[in-house]
Formats: C-alpha cells, structure tokens, sequence
C-alpha cells in the first residue's frame, strides 16, 4: 500500500499536458508523478528535469539512458524504476537478449566497452557510499566526451531522486510497468514488492 495515494491525472489543469510527455518513454503517466502533483511545482520541475536528461543529444542513446537508469536502480534496490527502466528500454529498441544481459554486463559481448564503462559509472555513482574511483571515471573518459558524461551522470541523478521517492512512496506500479517487469525481469527474481 503506498504511504500517499496518486492523484488523478486531470487533478491539475495546468499539468495535465505537461505529465502526458510520460506516455511516450513509458505509455502510461507514472504513479510517481501523479503523487507529484499534490505539490505541483515539484511536478512540473521534476518534469522538465526529466525531458533534460533524457534527451539526446550526443551519441549517448535513449536505449543506453534506460539501461543506465536500470543499473543505477538495481543498485539502489528500487524495484519500481527497476521495472519502468526496463519497460522504457523496450520502447526504445533493446532487445530481450540485451535487456537480460544487463545483469553480467561486464562478461556480455551484447555491449560494447564504451556501455561498459558507462555501466559502471552508474553502478559506483549509485551506490552508497559513492564508489567512483578514479580508474573508473577514467575509463568513462575513455569512451565519453564531457557533454556525454554529464548525460550520464544526469540518468544517474535523476534515478536516485526517483529511487527514493518511489522505495519511500512505496509507490504502486502501474499494470504496464508489472508487466514489462514480469516479461523482462522476473526469470532474476524480480517481484513488484512494495510496489504491487
């Protein structure tokens, strides 16, 4: 049970076109969101950050954002973002080999070193204590500009923002996001947990 119920989607006028953006990542507005609304300047910003970071603007690639976003919330232990990461990965071109070969990464010849190194800047960058090391900032260096790398850092951010609210919120996920998480991730032991 979530600790605050989301509201409506037309609860707020002025953010009813605005949290529709949502719909093309993930085909739903997120319940996350919707809970936003209840203070929405805190929606409307959360928003706009999230139209920022996942626009494309270098050769980092709204698939890369996505599994980026699923490592840095498998490192987080957020099942809910765990599961829309995944759904949005799908949206934008993974494939169901790609999509399981997130979890090892590291030994999957389906990414490239450039993936690699971003993998595991997301996965130091998202735990805690921070566990970025310089051979790890410079392996990403390697690979990235720094416009990139602020791309990627920005994924990252924004996940542990959303990480926290949702594991807080205890967020219910929504009947796509359960979907997409049974499809993709289950076979590893994924469950919705707080989230269903």
């Amino acid at each position: 049970m979530p600790l605050i119920e989301p509201l409506p989607e037309d609860h707020d006028p002025d953010l009813i076109d605005l949290i529709q953006f949502f719909r093309g990542p993930l085909g739903t507005v997120p319940n996350s969101v919707l809970t936003m609304q209840r203070r929405p300047r805190i929606a409307r910003a959360f928003t706009e950050l999230n139209k920022a970071v996942m626009e494309n603007l270098g050769r980092v690639t709204a698939e890369q954002k996505r599994l980026i976003g699923f490592v840095a919330s498998q490192a987080a232990g957020c099942r809910y973002c765990q599961a829309h990461t995944i759904l949005a990965a799908e949206r934008f071109g993974s494939t169901p080999e790609r999509m399981n070969a997130i979890y090892d990464y590291a030994n999957s010849p389906l990414f490239t070193d450039a993936e690699k190194a971003a993998f595991d800047f997301a996965l130091a960058a998202a735990s805690v204590p921070n566990g970025v090391t310089s051979e790890i900032a410079e392996a990403l260096k390697q690979h990235w500009t720094d416009d990139e790398i602020v791309e990627i850092l920005g994924v990252v951010a924004l996940f542990g923002y959303l990480n926290r609210w949702n594991d807080s919120m205890a967020t219910t996920l929504e009947p796509i996001g359960v979907s997409a998480g049974e499809r993709n991730l289950a076979s590893r032991g994924w469950t919705p947990g707080r989230h269903g």
